[in-house]
């Protein structure tokens, strides 16, 4: 765990290239004429991705990715094209593959910058990688997964292959094989168990069958009994649907409503009762300030309100808002309380009775596939001509959620889902992980967006010392097999990197994760990118 993966962005960084290129490719490999300076800068320089290989301050490996045509082996190869054996859409050249001599022993190094340079091509979109291979480590491209073609060119003293490289040739090759799988701490898609992997791959059976009502009418118990809700919905569609159908709910109820703000999701809400044509008051804080219950009772208080719609967890900050302070506020006050608990069904035990309406999803913490989209209830609906179909959630209600088309294979999935919430195990499972992560970050000196008495166990925002994009760090925690929540606009705008405590990583590999957001971490540093 000492090498450090990464992109090469700082003029350290690319000193220390200009002389491992030299030394490689002037005093080794006879391509260049020797200078007193002993550096060696690419003439495709600033067209080049350098990935490299760090080790402390010092750079040890390093591959420039270039996407330019012509390639180097265009000049080398007037009929590159032709004397292809595949054909692709989007091919890269891979150029000054080099390790320090001290470390070409160490097959670690030369794995880890194939397997460094696999990430970066699939996150890309390159089909297809070409190289010139020196004869000197043809063995080496090839245990990389690189495929001759063509005839030899360069000159006797420097003479190379054409190669090429596809992902199906990288996962044959011994670096593809011992190629680990990226560990996910994305908010969703989360890890799915194996359980309900299989149950996706069932043959489906038709959503008119008393065997899918049987099936929808399982999964809807299972729902309300996880929640305290007395209905819920089954809708096929997005968390989006799931907010939207509620919006079409408190059109029909009238009066004025409430939303509360302080980050992404609560804007979202604000956009979903525009759209709407809702009338309603905005609540606003700063991202991840919380809104107290002293501030939502002095507005409450200010007029009449029918409905009061918030976001229990707010995924763009990791804050989670009171269930049980809104339910108060609102019996007191006769206001009907609405919640988007997408973020937060199945990742804390949620006591929606008293709720109004309240949206969910299959996916994100409940570990099902993303497709299938809830509404809880406590009250009954009936069907409204004045909403248009897929929207109108009396629809669903008066047709035990099977109105239109459903997926029997979603819904079984998700069925497999909720057997892991027959006990509170799961829940502590989620928050164990969450404090592991964060006493570690901590004990690195980096702050946590929100403190512990507001946040969620399902998602950590962490403040990134200034000077580091986040998009950058999490570029390359994604390279060494670690995906971060960091590539959302507004999580970039404000630099900020999240870590979700959904998926049911072991500690071990929770640990691996943060020993190289540690080490990544300290690679950074104040030096100005090229």
């Amino acid at each position: 765990m000492s090498f450090v993966y990464k992109i090469a962005r700082t003029k350290q960084e690319f000193d220390q290239i200009h002389r491992l290129n030299y030394k490689t490719f002037v005093e080794e490999i006879p391509q260049h004429e020797k200078n007193d300076k002993k550096l060696l800068i690419d003439k495709f320089h600033y067209e080049n991705t350098y990935l490299i290989c760090v080790k402390d301050t010092k750079l040890i490996g390093m591959i420039a990715v270039r996407a330019n045509r012509p390639f180097s082996l265009d000049h080398k190869l007037p009929n590159l094209d032709e004397q292809l054996p595949v054909r692709p859409k989007n091919p890269c050249e891979i150029r000054l593959l080099s390790v320090e001599e001290e470390y070409r022993n160490n097959g670690r190094v030369f794995f880890g910058l194939a397997q460094l340079m696999s990430n970066f091509c699939l996150k890309k979109g390159y089909d297809v990688a070409l190289i010139s291979g020196t004869t000197r480590q043809e063995k080496l491209y090839r245990q990389l997964g690189f495929k001759p073609f063509s005839s030899l060119t360069g000159t006797a003293e420097a003479s190379f292959w054409p190669m090429y490289l596809t992902k199906q040739t990288f996962d044959e090759s011994l670096a593809g094989r011992i190629l680990k799988e990226p560990v996910s701490f994305l908010p969703g898609p989360i890890k799915i168990a194996q359980a309900v992997k299989e149950a996706l791959g069932v043959e489906p059976v038709s959503h008119r069958s008393d065997e899918f009502s049987y099936q929808m009418q399982s999964v809807r118990e299972k729902l309300c009994t996880m929640t305290n809700a007395k209905y819920v919905e089954v809708l096929v569609g997005s968390g989006t649907l799931a907010n939207d159908v509620i919006a079409a709910q408190l059109a029909l109820l009238g009066g004025r409503g409430l939303i509360l703000n302080n980050g992404e999701f609560g804007s979202r809400l604000i956009d979903h009762a525009n759209r709407a044509g809702l009338s309603f008051t905005k609540l606003e804080k700063k991202w991840g300030i919380p809104i107290t219950v002293v501030e939502i009772e002095q507005e409450l208080e200010k007029g009449k309100y029918t409905w009061l719609w918030a976001v229990h967890s707010e995924t763009s900050t990791g804050m989670l808002n009171n269930i049980e302070g809104l339910k108060k506020l609102c019996q007191l006050n006769k206001v009907r309380l609405c919640l988007d608990c997408i973020s937060t069904i199945g990742a804390v035990k949620l006591d929606l009775s008293d709720i109004y309406l309240a949206s969910g999803v299959s996916g994100k913490a409940i570990g099902g596939y993303t497709g299938l989209s809830l509404v809880f209830h406590n009250h009954e609906i009936i069907p409204n001509q004045s909403i248009p179909r897929y929207l109108d959630l009396g629809m669903y209600a008066h047709n035990d959620s099977i109105p239109y088309s459903h997926s029997s294979n979603l819904l079984e999935a998700l069925d497999k889902a909720l057997h892991k919430y027959e006990n509170n195990d799961y829940y502590l499972e989620i928050k164990n992980r969450y404090e592991l992560i964060c006493n570690y970050l901590e004990n690195l000196g980096l702050q946590i967006l929100t403190p512990r008495e507001y946040s969620s166990p399902a998602i950590m925002t962490v403040l990134l010392p200034e000077h580091i994009s986040s998009k950058d760090f999490g570029d390359d925690m994604a390279l060494q097999g670690y995906y971060l929540h960091y590539e959302s606009a507004y999580l970039q705008e404000k630099k900020w990197i999240q870590i979700s405590c959904l998926s049911n990583h072991d500690e071990k590999k929770i640990l691996k994760m943060l020993t190289a957001f540690e080490l990544l971490l300290h690679q950074y540093t104040r030096e100005p990118s090229k």
